[in-house]
């Protein structure tokens, strides 16, 4: 070994920040010398390969080994490639042979003048084909820690001065691997914030107020005592109920109220995820993995590390990637695509579906193990249909929210407008309830809500029929049709205090003409007339008109 080049070796290394352009940088730096036969760095790492280990049989701990991670050298037999690092000797025990007892006790070797023929060689015949005279193995050791094992083969007999430069490489080594990998976890959290800033920022985009649900309907008080129940524990939690149910709403709920409500909450829509992107998505990938991989990024399941992640629309995960995930939710381990690296995750599972995901599972669209993964503690959202008295908190919390967004004051519900939205059917539930809140408050110009939902042929309910009815529908006199006519009539005067004409006058209310309505009221009788004086002497102001009972 050539110790004049070792300075060069030890500036390459602290010019590279990736892990691996600083282990190519020492063995290749070694190398450039014709009498190193191969220079080899192992690292100290998990036990992964222990079924086909060399030295499975002399192996005392198979929790962590020495791994093969670069090599390099020169070889007299042609066609040799020194830089593979997948061959015999790819691991080392902790403590066995020359290279684990470096690693395990953090003292160096040194043997020169060797013939071939020593007792503890494992391969003599490669010793004396490559006229190997020196092993050479230095520990890798930062803050005491000992990082891996720097080992050397030299067709030269080394003098102590060569091991004294060799400390030398293998301490700047040390050095410069411990930088690399600050540098790569450094890197890793920075993309993580990152990835967690612009999920964040979606999420504040897309999102309507706050999470609270609102209402007073036994339906949802049984949902919000499950809530009490599961958020506390680990159990995953599956979300069953229509569209427009809340369904993310109750999971957001369970998360603030649980032991990781301090942790991020992460939602994917399993509906909108390409099957083609499916493990990026969920599980990462690393830089040139695939077409259009230019970084490392970090999947769902590791933004939600320590926090919880929300599957929304599980059912539409495909059948031919559920068996992926099924293994994540069982081991809590994942890979990046591109990557062997095994990473554990520690995430609560929350899932939903509009789905019967029972009859998915009898029809084989869906796996019965996964489905029983997920519904330790099944929750039912029951559909605004069946939750009339939330109707009215629920509107009274929209119409809040729509007037503070837009600025303005809060505009007037009257009964008649709520005996209106209880006899809907609401197919959207409470996300069409909300959007026709907000429409109501854009076209209210000073005056009550007024909503646009239908007539029953779109989704009204129609008038509740009489006891006993068998569905023929209902005869009425001209009386009575006169006395319905006049109690509606009524009706709408008292709520706008005997107002007709505007916006929030009962003509409006009725949808009738004020004119016309001015002339139902007098044939009726509901009323008497009141003059008003205008500059003009007028004995009459049309606009102006109002009747009193």
């Amino acid at each position: 070994m050539n110790c004049a080049q070792l300075p060069r070796v030890m500036v390459s290394m602290a010019e590279n920040r990736s892990l691996p352009e600083v282990l190519r940088a020492i063995v290749d730096g070694m190398a450039v010398c014709s009498n190193v036969v191969l220079a080899r760095i192992w690292l100290l790492g998990p036990g992964d390969l222990c079924s086909v280990c060399r030295f499975r049989s002399e192996c005392p701990d198979t929790s962590r080994c020495l791994h093969l991670v670069a090599s390099a050298g020169n070889s007299l037999t042609a066609g040799v490639d020194h830089s593979r690092v997948e061959g015999a000797f790819r691991r080392f025990p902790m403590g066995v042979r020359k290279i684990g007892r470096v690693g395990l006790t953090g003292e160096p070797m040194w043997f020169s003048g060797l013939r071939g023929d020593e007792d503890w060689i494992a391969e003599p015949e490669w010793f004396r084909k490559e006229r190997v005279q020196t092993f050479a193995a230095q520990p890798l050791l930062f803050r005491k820690e000992v990082l891996g094992v720097l080992g050397l083969f030299d067709r030269m007999p080394l003098s102590s001065q060569d091991i004294d430069w060799l400390r030398i490489v293998a301490d700047h080594a040390s050095v410069s691997i411990a930088n690399a990998r600050a540098f790569e976890e450094i890197e890793h959290l920075k993309e993580r914030l990152q990835e967690e800033n612009r999920y964040l920022r979606r999420e504040v985009t897309e999102a309507v107020g706050d999470h609270n649900l609102v209402g007073q309907s036994p339906g949802l008080k049984k949902v919000l005592q499950q809530i009490e129940l599961v958020a506390p524990t680990e159990a995953a939690v599956l979300i069953h109920g229509e569209s427009g149910t809340g369904k993310e709403l109750v999971a957001r709920a369970i998360h603030e109220r649980s032991a990781r409500k301090d942790q991020p909450l992460i939602k994917v829509n399993c509906g909108a995820v390409p099957e083609s992107l499916f493990e990026s998505e969920f599980f990462g990938h690393v830089r040139g993995a695939f077409t259009g991989a230019i970084r490392d990024k970090p999947g769902r399941f590791e933004l939600a590390e320590g926090g919880t992640l929300f599957l929304d629309e599980i059912g539409d995960v495909p059948l031919s990637l559920q068996p992926k995930l099924l293994r994540v939710l069982q081991e809590k381990e994942l890979e990046r695509v591109g990557d062997p690296r095994t990473r554990r995750v520690n995430v609560r599972i929350l899932a939903a579906t509009h789905r019967d995901l029972k009859k998915e599972v009898a029809a084989g669209r869906f796996r019965e193990d996964l489905y029983y993964r997920l519904s330790v503690f099944p929750m039912e959202i029951p559909p605004l249909r069946e939750r009339r008295d939330d109707i009215e908190p629920l509107v009274t919390y929209f119409v809040a929210q729509a007037a503070r967004r837009m600025n303005r004051s809060v505009p007037r519900l009257t009964p008649l407008s709520l005996t209106q939205l209880r006899a809907h059917t609401w197919p959207g539930n409470i996300r069409e309830l909300q959007n026709a809140v907000e429409r109501a408050v854009i076209l209210s110009q000073r005056g009550p809500l007024q909503f646009d939902i239908g007539s029953p042929s779109t989704g009204a309910m129609p008038p509740p029929a009489a006891s006993g009815s068998t569905g023929t529908p209902t005869l009425l006199t001209r009386d009575q049709l006169k006395r319905q006519e006049r109690d509606s009539i009524s009706e709408a005067l008292r709520q706008t205090s005997g107002k007709i004409f505007g916006p929030d006058g009962a003509a409006s209310l009725l949808g009738m003409r004020p004119t016309t309505l001015a002339s139902r009221i007098q044939a009726l009788g509901l009323g008497r007339r009141r003059a008003v004086p205008t500059k003009r002497g007028a004995a009459m102001e049309e606009e102006t008109r109002e009747f009193l009972d």
